[in-house]
């Protein structure tokens, strides 16, 4: 349990010897594990329901509400994996090699997301961008699953 505490929370053995003592002062949470843990399901649970509610939206043709609630799901989702990490390593390790372009790609779409959404309003591109942005997050919280993309790509070029 205490491996899967670190793994969770960042805390590798050879990442701290690395780092200098102001990183250390700065990720560490004065938060308990406990309450990491409620944080990290409350904000996940929060993204959820916005995502969802933005999903209902969709359905009832208000484009400009389901991009800016689904946008906002993923964001607050995002965050809610800061409560495990800290934000300085949830950063750090977003814009590490293996996951640069998911994030940059999330990013971008979701942003774009809600341009189209708030100054542009045209439905067909805030979905694409959607799509976009989903398949990114997607890519992007598989690459902390070890060996995930590999099945992923296995599979789909097994469907191929």
């Amino acid at each position: 349990m205490d491996k899967l505490r670190r793994a969770l929370s960042g805390q590798d053995s050879e990442s701290q010897a690395e780092e200098g003592g102001f990183n250390e002062i700065v990720d560490t949470s004065s938060l308990s594990w406990s309450t990491r843990i409620k944080g990290f399901i409350a904000c996940f649970l929060l993204g959820f329901v916005f995502s969802i509610f933005g999903t209902i939206l969709f359905f009832f043709h208000n484009t400009r509400g389901f991009g800016i609630c689904y946008s906002f799901g993923s964001i607050v989702s995002l965050l809610s994996t800061m409560f495990l990490m800290g934000p300085f390593k949830q950063l750090k390790k977003m814009f590490e090699g293996t996951r640069v372009i998911a994030t940059a790609v999330m990013l971008a779409s979701l942003v774009l997301t809600l341009f189209f959404a708030l100054k542009v309003g045209n439905g067909g591109l805030v979905l694409l961008f959607v799509i976009i942005q989903f398949l990114a997050m997607t890519w992007y919280s598989l690459s902390y699953i070890p060996y995930a993309r590999d099945a992923v790509k296995k599979c789909f070029s097994g469907l191929m």
